[in-house]
């Protein structure tokens, strides 16, 4: 199957081919830094970077940018509450982003740009279009004529006249001075307080939309980009606002795909503050190991709407268990191996010939009913995991093909087996969760750890005789392959 992705621009899935063969340009939509991050923020960095992994994986060379809106109404806001400039408040959330990112191991981007770096090629754009007639300025107010724009609207495909008649019923003070509801603020003057830079319009900062356009450009170093992506919650007006900027400019195509990753629910509920329901990615991490979240949030494919629930963390917490546990069997099985070398059954199971070199998958079809013949030894899993990401990055489909792995390694792995066999297929679990972004191969110390903090969480719901809740903690660590034994001298456990 070739790679395909559903690109809202068209509203279809597409075989993705890139600009420049072996090459991909991706911009994704970063976060504006006034805050830790909420595990919205978090769902469309970890999807993204795992689209980037597998980019990587298949062989192309991925220049992935990914910005830090750091001038912003609520990062000034932010900043006068707490007596500090702006630039410290975005500085401070910069370097917080950064540690929690690398908590939940996104790895960093090729370039992280920050808007403020950047002005005075805003300002060259929004002149470029002044200059084109597509912009105009309003006592200092630099607008984005969209009704010059005969495209516009061709990414979010909304009907502009209902649009605009929405616009005009909700207008509010000071949008009078716009020739259009729809247009956009390309550049706002100064407020009392606020930071500033010069400019032809007097003293001001961008709008929003502008800063992604200048960004994606430069450090992609192309007019026309491959992908970009980002949160569904950016298609109208966001990125349905860079496209016109970028291709009234340009008068070409400013991306190939756009990508966007579905919203993230509480419980069934729209994450907010108002509701007591939103979550840091920090609030979570006091419970989970932030492996554990990223595995949630690749547990559903990106444009399905995810539902953040004690119970659907729990079960990503046991399901990644029960991998790392198959990890941890596979390495005890390779230090009290009692061979070194692959035995021909061995060999067959991994699909590799008498020189212990992979022989090539091939898919066969019934003659009769045209069913396929897939081969039955371990190179089924990485083809199964391919054949999910290739469509569409489905990545709920590429754990199942791990687990399948798992299910493969606790079977065919035994105390008899090769050292040779054991560490080739605990190489090739640890290779395809690498894709996703999920370290499996963890320190013996640190699963150990986490057993006995089970341990100590049972034993305090048994004195307290919450026995359904002790009961659950014992059922869930034998999912993991744990087995617990009461004794009289207190708990002991061994891996099954």
């Amino acid at each position: 199957m070739a790679l395909r992705f559903y690109n809202t621009l068209t509203r279809s899935m597409q075989e993705f081919r890139p600009i420049t063969e072996g090459k991909v340009l991706i911009y994704v939509c970063g976060p504006t830094v006034y805050n830790l991050i909420h595990i919205g923020n978090a769902r469309p960095m970890i999807v993204f970077d795992t689209l980037r992994r597998y980019l990587t994986y298949k062989g192309y060379d991925v220049n992935y940018v990914s910005n830090f809106t750091d001038v912003d109404d609520k990062i000034i806001k932010r900043a006068n509450e707490e007596g500090v400039t702006a630039s410290e408040i975005s500085t401070k959330y910069i370097d917080e982003t950064k540690k929690d990112m690398a908590s939940l191991n996104v790895l960093p981007a090729t370039t992280h740009p920050l808007a403020t770096q950047e002005i005075p090629e805003m300002i060259e754009l929004i002149r470029d279009l002044e200059n084109r007639g597509f912009a105009y300025n309003v006592n200092g107010t630099v607008y984005f004529r969209t009704r010059k724009d005969k495209n516009y609207g061709k990414l979010s495909h909304k009907n502009l006249d209902e649009l605009r008649s929405g616009f005009r019923d909700l207008k509010v003070s000071g949008e009078g001075q716009k020739e259009d509801p729809l247009d956009f603020v390309l550049w706002k003057p100064m407020k009392p307080g606020e930071p500033y830079w010069d400019s032809p319009w007097g003293k001001g900062r961008p709008g929003w939309h502008t800063e992604c356009c200048v960004m994606s450009r430069k450090y992609l170093h192309s007019t026309t980009i491959d992908i970009h992506a980002g949160g569904e919650d950016l298609i109208f007006p966001h990125h349905e606002n860079e496209i016109a900027q970028v291709e009234c400019s340009t008068g070409k195509e400013f991306a190939h795909y756009w990508l966007h990753n579905a919203f993230l629910n509480i419980n069934n509920e729209k994450m907010s503050k108002s509701l007591g329901n939103f979550l840091t990615v920090r609030d979570v991490e006091k419970k989970y190991d932030p492996q554990v979240l990223r595995f949630f949030m690749l547990s559903a494919h990106y444009r399905r709407v995810l539902n953040f629930t004690e119970t659907s963390m729990e079960a990503a917490k046991a399901s990644l268990g029960r991998i790392r546990t198959a990890v941890r069997t596979l390495n005890d099985r390779m230090e009290n191996a009692v061979s070194q070398e692959l035995t021909a059954e061995e060999r067959a199971r991994l699909g590799r010939d008498e020189n212990g070199k992979p022989v090539p998958f091939e898919v066969k079809h019934d003659p009769e009913t045209g069913a396929e013949i897939l081969p039955d030894d371990m190179r089924l899993f990485r083809w199964q995991f391919e054949q999910a990401m290739d469509d569409d990055l489905n990545t709920a489909d590429a754990e199942s093909a791990i687990f399948n792995l798992v299910k493969f390694a606790n079977v065919e792995v035994t105390e008899k087996s090769s050292r040779a066999f054991a560490g080739a297929v605990k190489k090739e679990i640890t290779d395809l969760s690498d894709i996703l972004g999920l370290i499996v191969d963890v320190q013996d110390e640190d699963l150990d750890a986490e057993i006995e903090r089970k341990i100590e969480e049972r034993q305090a719901a048994r004195k307290a005789k919450d026995f359904a809740k002790a009961d659950a903690i014992r059922d869930e660590l034998l999912a993991e392959g744990i087995v617990l034994k009461d004794t009289r001298d207190g708990v002991r456990w061994e891996r099954k």
